[in-house]
């Protein structure tokens, strides 16, 4: 409180002629969550150009535009360190879903997964009219395939040099660090000592390294020391994303690796957490086959199935998937969210599906429906099977910080998780105001200032003179998500306003014609 203060009663001595020139916004009558997890205070905001210009007691000082937040909270603008935005920025440029929980940034390029090279990509997300600020990470994924292609062996040092060399690129092209997806097609197939190859060259630049762990089940405390490894023996900030506990039988194993966590922080890695707060998860189908029977792309693994003993061996890991891990024991769990062959497949569960086909929803016949699935084409579904215990605990960690794993949807279209419509609205409106898991200012903390910094962007995050007027204003009574499993189109409410770089483009709870949006470039950018 000593420091907001402080803040408050210092700004009165601007000098009297930045006092007396016009703002370009004041905001007044706020309740202040400056994003640094300090207990809020009330004050205004006044704005110039792109920029927070005086926060205290303007009274009425003189502005084009004048926002009464009166009962209200006006936050930094949330920061989401883990999106999936590449899938919906070019269609739906006011990102509108995430607008109405109030994010102001995304990060994209998560899982081992981004466009290699990325100038190309990222110049044109800077040529589109966006609404909010876009940046993103060079996937060790994608790197390892333009070099190596989908093969399941060990690279050579030729091809390591090569890969170093394209996570390098990356870094000067303006990503903000690596990410890993060790459990997907082809980062799966790399090992412990290849990935710390890159991120040596990551960190060196000033990056970070955020892992889709290798594993989030029966071997998840495995996992969590590899990456915990990765960011030790790479010398960078290492970050376990969307961190979760799958499968029923594994469920309480948080309390195990948020214990590696805080052991590796007293040890001195750098280790750090993001959570999407829901019980389910989501990917492709293909998350339920063996790794290895997807080498060499979708093809291969069509040549695979066909094999008698092949197609029993990739049967069985089917089976103890639906059974032990990401299907939680039931098909049902399992729910469609996108099949691009037939759209009419979005919402219905693999239990529903293996009976249209005329059989009983066993796991064995459940098995024959996924690998129907995955034949004609990529579905993704959302799979239920993740305690609420363990969400709790993870979120009460004093080293997690809040990110989506969402998408900018096209209204209506398919059927995508939920948490692409109500992360950031879901901690605030269930998390703080129902349960007090934590506080307005800590959630708040969680999803600005936190992750500000740990991206190193370092004028933004947090509500001081001279950062970037990115601000979110909501109503804390009100906040809340309104997306459903069964009903995922649905927009939070509570947010009523929305600035990007100093101008509004959230407006009393309407989208304006304002696109201020901007690419964010990372600390090794050239």
């Amino acid at each position: 409180m000593r420091s907001a203060l402080l803040l408050v009663l210092a700004l009165p001595c601007l000098p009297l002629a930045a006092q007396q020139r016009p703002f370009d916004v004041v905001i007044a009558g706020a309740h202040i969550v400056d994003g640094s997890g300090a207990p809020w205070f009330a004050a205004d905001i006044g704005i110039r150009g792109d920029t927070i210009a005086a926060i205290g007691l303007l009274g009425d000082a003189p502005a084009a535009v004048r926002v009464d937040a009166q009962r209200l909270v006006v936050a930094p603008g949330f920061i989401d360190i883990h999106s999936h935005g590449r899938r919906g920025i070019f269609e739906v440029p006011t990102a509108e879903n995430y607008l109405r929980e109030g994010v102001t940034t995304i990060v994209e390029g998560p899982d081992g997964s981004s466009p290699i090279p990325l100038a190309p990509f990222l110049d044109k997300v800077a040529h589109t009219p966006i609404s909010i600020n876009f940046s993103t990470m060079v996937g060790q994924g994608s790197i390892r395939e333009r070099v190596m292609g989908l093969v399941n062996r060990k690279a050579t040092p030729e091809e390591i040099e090569k890969m170093k060399a394209l996570a390098a690129q990356g870094m000067r092209d303006g990503a903000f660090g690596l990410s890993t997806g060790l459990y997907y097609v082809p980062g799966n197939f790399s090992s412990t000592e290849e990935v710390i190859e890159l991120a040596k060259v990551v960190g060196a630049m000033g990056g970070i390294h955020i892992s889709h762990m290798r594993e989030e089940a029966g071997h998840v405390v495995d996992s969590v020391k590899e990456t915990i490894r990765i960011g030790e023996e790479g010398h960078l900030p290492t970050q376990i994303t969307h961190h979760k506990i799958i499968g029923r039988a594994n469920w309480g194993q948080s309390v195990e690796t948020l214990r590696l966590v805080e052991e590796a922080r007293r040890r001195g890695v750098d280790v750090t957490i993001d959570q999407y707060p829901y019980t389910a998860s989501s990917t492709g189908v293909a998350a339920l086959f063996p790794q290895w029977s997807l080498e060499g792309g979708h093809a291969a693994l069509v040549e695979r199935l066909a094999a008698p003993a092949e197609r029993t061996r990739i049967k069985a890991t089917i089976v103890d998937n639906i059974r032990f891990d990401r299907g939680g024991g039931d098909p049902k769990n399992i729910v469609i969210a996108n099949c691009p062959f037939d759209a009419s497949l979005a919402g219905k569960n693999l239990a529903e599906l293996t009976r249209a086909g005329g059989l009983e929803p066993t796991f064995e016949n459940a098995a024959e429906t996924a690998i129907a699935l995955q034949t004609k084409g990529a579905c993704s579904a959302v799979y239920h099977a993740i305690g609420e215990d363990d969400v709790v605990r993870i979120l009460r960690s004093p080293f997690t910080m809040i990110a989506s794993d969402g998408e900018i949807p096209v209204f209506g279209r398919a059927a995508p998780h939920p948490r692409s419509y109500g992360t950031f609205a879901r901690v605030l409106g269930v998390y703080v105001r129902e349960q007090h898991v934590l506080t307005l200012e800590e959630a708040v903390r969680r999803m600005s200032g936190y992750p500000a910094q740990r991206l190193k962007i370092w004028d933004r995050g947090l509500l001081r003179p001279g950062m970037k007027a990115d601000l979110v204003v909501f109503d804390p009574t009100r906040i809340a998500d309104r997306a459903t499993f069964d009903q995922p189109h649905q927009y939070s409410v509570g947010v009523r306003d929305v600035m990007v770089n100093g101008r509004l483009v959230l407006r009393q709870e309407k989208v304006t014609a304002e696109r201020p949006g901007q690419v964010l470039y990372g600390p090794g950018r050239r």
